[in-house]
């Protein structure tokens, strides 16, 4: 039918344009991540804050990795736990019997103060931190050595107000938590240099936070944000708001997928989407248009696989291809094979068509409704 055949070929355009954008963001990557960040000045002293929450895989080694920065200040660590039989606190102990030498210490507190936990975990923490320089991070993120003087130097640039840290996904070794480091690394990484570098977006992450104690207050302190799903962008919005700078020094931290099912990946998938549809709409909409593989794939199939839809379909994977290349090549790390990036992509659009319908999410194993606002509640629903 002709109106099949001019779908097919509008699909087979935007599989162009999805293919052009990969190798766009593949430069973009590469400007990303290819200058050094700038040394700090000066080596002030810090509290680093790790709310945590169960004994995720790899806690251990990922909080180890804080502990083994090259930097010669006074560096004070603050874990804290909302439950008293939380499998992380033997995890804790554990490694301050293992680092007597350091300054760590545990809060243990169940107050809430609001719908999320990781906030209100923040503020019964907060009290014990000791320092003006204030850093936190999840508890499924791991550094490289370097990751604190970067942190700092940039922190002390002129007009700073905050620093945040891109991430890339690092597998436990299954199927499922392989291709979430593949999202992660091959599709949100490079949207975000896409996207900060075009001056469309300004993020701020959870992987890393850094700010001062004075911005922190002027910013209404952390219960200012108990409410919002997407803290970390709200504090980013926040620091920005004030008219500082939310600075993206050129460094990635891991982020540890652990995935162990297809329904446990495309529920935080999910979420992560639907947060971003509720933070930017219109941008989160016109997204759809960069899912290259298989745009070009149902253009294909609507043209009957003739030679210029194939065409198109092979310069799709081959842009895609680029792009996951160039992101290895720049990381030094492989997030998953080249042979799964179709499934993975057709994941991640399959994903991204339901986030535009529907509010819940899961979150920590319960169901919450996001709000038009940012804010979310606990789901009537179980």
């Amino acid at each position: 039918m002709y109106w099949l055949h001019l779908l097919g070929v509008f699909t087979a355009a935007l599989g162009l344009f999805g293919a052009a954008y990969a190798l766009i963001a593949a430069a973009a990557a590469a400007r990303a991540l290819g200058t050094p960040a700038p040394a700090p000045l000066r080596l002030p002293s810090v509290t680093l804050l790790k709310p945590l929450h169960s004994d995720e895989p790899w806690l251990a080694q990922n909080l180890e990795s804080f502990f083994a920065q090259d930097y010669p200040g006074a560096v004070q660590i603050v874990f804290g736990v909302q439950n008293a039989a939380d499998p992380a606190i033997e995890t804790v102990r554990a490694l301050q019997a293992k680092h007597p030498d350091l300054d760590m210490e545990l809060v243990i507190d169940a107050r809430l103060f609001g719908a999320n936990r990781k906030i209100s975990n923040l503020i019964n923490m907060f009290p014990r931190a000791r320092h003006d320089v204030l850093i936190l991070s999840d508890s499924d993120i791991a550094v490289p050595r370097h990751w604190l003087k970067t942190v700092i130097g940039t922190l002390q640039q002129p007009g700073v107000g905050a620093v945040t840290c891109l991430y890339i996904g690092k597998a436990i070794g299954n199927l499922w938590s392989k291709l979430a480091a593949m999202g992660i690394s091959y599709q949100f990484l490079p949207n975000v240099v896409v996207g900060t570098q075009a001056s469309l977006a300004a993020p701020c992450f959870g992987s890393t936070i850094a700010f001062t104690r004075k911005t922190l207050e002027e910013i209404g302190g952390f219960h200012a944000f108990t409410g919002f799903l997407a803290d970390d962008y709200e504090i980013g919005r926040a620091v920005r708001e004030k008219g500082y700078t939310l600075a993206l020094p050129h460094i990635v931290v891991d982020h540890t997928c652990s995935e162990q099912s297809l329904g446990e990946l495309i529920r935080h998938e999910l979420r992560w989407n639907r947060t971003i549809r509720s933070i930017n709409p219109s941008g989160h909409i016109g997204s759809g248009a960069i899912h290259a593989l298989p745009l070009a794939f149902i253009a294909a199939l609507l043209l009957g696989f003739g030679p210029i839809s194939l065409g198109v379909l092979a310069a799709a994977f081959l842009a895609r291809a680029v792009l996951k290349l160039r992101i290895d090549n720049l990381v030094g790390v492989k997030a998953g094979p080249l042979w799964l990036l179709p499934l993975r992509d057709t994941i991640s659009f399959v994903v991204f068509l339901g986030s535009l319908f529907g509010s819940s999410i899961h979150w920590r194993g319960e169901r919450f409704d996001m709000h038009a606002s940012g804010g979310f509640s606990q789901s009537e629903v179980s």
